[in-house]
């Protein structure tokens, strides 16, 4: 391994100064440049662009179906095994680092960041969309339920085992593989940043492979994806967020949900999460989640105790048990009969995740100093997984029981974005309800698109974590723009369009992330053994 110890590199030598910014030259120029040109093309030639987004998403999943599962098993894997080994008494910034935050801040922070938008926007229609299907064993017709499909072992005609099956597939697009994901990054970050001095940025953590390269175009290369990444994954979240929040006003107030109010939603948001950005992660980002938290555990405890507590309650266990039995055929890249599941779903989903692993696990890592290792790894995969579980019980479960209570329920016909509002419709302040979930997704929408921005500016600086204002007011306007413009290209499938930006970024990402697995672990050995 390459003595990362007796490096000279020093954060910024090689920045440039200009207009006011102080970017890492060329990542910053190239990328900035890229996403400009992006955002002014695709305004351009719209139809063309809605054509090639349409063929893009099925076209990448279809192909490389059998790489992303492969690879989120081969994240879970790593993992354990920092968990089980030596490796894990490692602590990240030294042997007598200290935690900065408390467990409550560090799990607000780092689960608002992680998956907030998404929790909102698929919370119903995930589990409605497996129960739904063939892979859940049921079809929602003019002729009610049919449990003519048994997969996975499930029984024939069962109700409660395709509810089981429902559940078992939606935890596991929330479960262990993408907080794996993000562990993975984070922890190469955390421990390249904290324990060897290198700049807080992706090219450290390849020091163990390319030594002083990292400082020339290789680490260049890697910083730039991850900065398209991260914002094409950033933009489909905010894309979510978007169609979900219109939704509900139009649901509640009858408020347009064309071009100009897409406009008007994003740019006020942006502006928000502008004013957050410039109070910085402690003043902006910190007490944005934890207001973010303390929301949506209002929420989901309303849900819970208001609506079908016993069926809830019962969901969670069956589906998490169902989860854990059937988690190896669910992770299985050649065995899956169902190929929507497999391509429509995880695919997308894998992808998302690693397009988002930037972002959420530069994140992580700046609030992580002073864990260690094998502490580090748990909590950040065991207690979100757990956290999600109970959410998607929560709301999908509330949302089955409707539609087994009622197979016309008007939850199980009406749109993705709509679901969590139609679920919450015959509750008691049910507007009041239907306003918190608008707000909890518009907050999400700021926590993601700040922290986003700190990420982002992060990158583009070489690593400096205080970068000039204006960089920052950059990043954070540019995210925005590019959701603004595959929301407007895309039409009647503005989402199809932004997961097809998500899956082509995240296609050469996860090989930079294989690439990361083997460096962080020669990383941490060597540090091992000087414990």
């Amino acid at each position: 391994m390459n003595d990362i110890e007796e490096t000279d590199y020093e954060i910024g030598q090689d920045n440039v100064q200009m207009f006011g910014l102080d970017v890492h030259n060329p990542v910053f120029l190239i990328s900035g440049l890229t996403i400009i040109a992006f955002v002014l093309l695709t305004l351009m030639f719209q139809e063309g662009a809605s054509t090639f987004f349409g063929w893009l998403r099925p076209a990448v999943t279809s192909t490389f179906d059998w790489f992303f599962l492969s690879a989120g098993n081969i994240f879970v894997l790593f993992a354990v095994l920092l968990v089980i080994t030596p490796l894990g008494k490692v602590r990240l910034g030294g042997k007598d680092a200290t935690p900065d935050y408390s467990y409550v801040g560090w799990f607000a922070m780092l689960f608002a960041a992680g998956m907030g938008i998404g929790l909102m926007f698929f919370g119903v229609s995930e589990p409605m969309s497996h129960y739904a299907s063939s892979f859940g064993g049921v079809v929602v017709g003019e002729g009610g339920l049919r449990t003519d499909w048994a997969p996975l072992g499930a029984a024939a005609g069962s109700i409660e085992g395709a509810r089981e099956l429902a559940m078992a597939a939606t935890i596991f697009h929330w479960g262990l593989h993408p907080w794996a994901i993000y562990a993975v990054v984070a922890l190469s970050l955390a421990f390249f940043s904290f324990n060897k001095g290198l700049p807080l940025t992706f090219r450290s953590a390849f020091y163990p492979l390319l030594g002083e390269r990292v400082w020339g175009w290789p680490g260049h290369v890697i910083d730039i994806l991850a900065v398209f990444a991260t914002l094409f994954g950033l933009a489909t979240s905010l894309g979510f967020g978007t169609s979900q929040a219109l939704a509900g006003f139009s649901f509640l107030y009858g408020w347009g949900t064309g071009s100009v109010a897409i406009v008007v939603l994003i740019s006020v948001i942006t502006i928000v999460a502008l004013i957050s950005v410039l109070r910085g992660l402690d003043g902006g980002v910190k007490v944005l989640s934890e207001i973010n938290m303390g929301l949506a555990l209002l929420l989901l405890l309303f849900i819970l105790f208001i609506g079908p507590t016993g069926d809830i309650l019962s969901t969670a266990a069956s589906g998490a048990v169902g989860y854990i039995k059937n988690l190896l055929p669910l992770s299985m890249p050649f065995a899956r009969e169902d190929a929507n599941f497999s391509q429509g779903w995880t695919s997308f989903y894998w992808a998302w995740w690693i397009s988002w692993s930037p972002f959420v696990g530069m994140f992580i890592a700046r609030v992580s100093r002073g864990r260690s290792v094998r502490e580090f790894v748990i909590c950040v995969i065991l207690i979100p997984t757990a956290l999600s579980i109970l959410w998607m019980a929560t709301f999908g479960g509330t949302a089955i029981s409707q539609v087994i209570a009622d197979a016309a329920a008007p939850v199980a016909s009406a749109a993705q974005e709509l679901k969590l509002f139609e679920m919450v419709k015959d509750f008691p302040m049910a507007g009041a309800l239907s306003m918190v979930g608008i707000v909890l997704v518009l907050v999400f929408f700021v926590t993601s698109s700040d922290s986003g921005s700190l990420v982002i500016d992060t990158i583009t600086a070489g690593g400096k974590v205080d970068a000039p204002v204006a960089q920052r007011i950059f990043w954070c306007t540019f995210e925005g723009l590019v959701a603004i413009t595959l929301l407007l290209v895309g039409g009647a499938e503005a989402l199809t369009a932004l997961q097809a930006m998500t899956v082509s970024t995240g296609l050469p990402f996860t090989i930079i992330l294989l690439l990361m697995c083997y460096s962080t672990w020669k990383g941490i050995s060597a540090e091992s053994k000087t414990l």
